[in-house]
């Protein structure tokens, strides 16, 4: 299925360059989506809805291809930390996550166009950041990495001198499990590896 087109429904940088890590061609799509939820969904919930809600704009648009999208959580004593909407809000953040293993959470979702296979998935790992200054986390939120972020840091930029170590998949961390990605495209008839050529 070398001739089908893959959409990237994602305005992530971070996204778009895991996918091209692997040699996986795609087009980007981007949309606005209400990203509001109701009350009492767990992290897991919240990410697969909004996965979905992002494919599912996209796919509308579009008569033929496969859409992929992804929705990322920090969750802290199972509290969902999203992106900080300010310095103020991302140093708070980051100083609950100090000294702490919390988790990350990414909803994936895939859609085949023409048709109506939807699947969707997620990822969970583990993250321990160690005892961060308060010094270093200023110095971290003024370089403006961490205001795109779910949980105000990126593990693959600065911030990578704060984590200690991770259990589970790292690419999850950035945005997007590759490995359960290529799973989920194989069921959909679509190897990675045929593109590496």
């Amino acid at each position: 299925m070398l001739n089908i087109t893959i959409y990237l429904a994602s305005s992530s940088p971070r996204r778009r360059e895991l996918l091209d890590q692997i040699g996986l061609p795609h087009t980007v799509i981007t949309m606005e989506v209400d990203e509001s939820l109701p009350p009492g969904l767990s992290p897991v919930e919240q990410v697969i809805t909004l996965s979905r809600r992002k494919a599912g704009a996209a796919a509308i648009k579009l008569a033929k291809g496969i859409v992929i999208a992804a929705d990322t959580v920090v969750v802290l004593d199972g509290q969902v930390l999203g992106k900080p909407a300010n310095e103020t809000e991302a140093l708070a953040m980051l100083e609950r996550l100090q000294g702490t293993i919390h988790e990350v959470f990414t909803g994936v979702t895939v859609i085949e166009l023409p048709g109506s296979r939807v699947l969707s998935n997620y990822e969970r790992t583990e993250v321990q950041m160690r005892d961060v200054s308060r010094d270093e986390l200023v110095r971290y939120v003024a370089s403006k990495e961490p205001f795109d972020k779910a949980g105000a840091y990126g593990v693959q930029g600065l911030a990578a001198v704060f984590v200690a170590g991770i259990r589970g998949c790292y690419f999850n961390v950035v945005g997007l499990p590759l490995f359960k990605l290529a799973q989920m495209l194989k069921e959909l008839d679509v190897d990675v590896s045929n593109y590496w050529r």
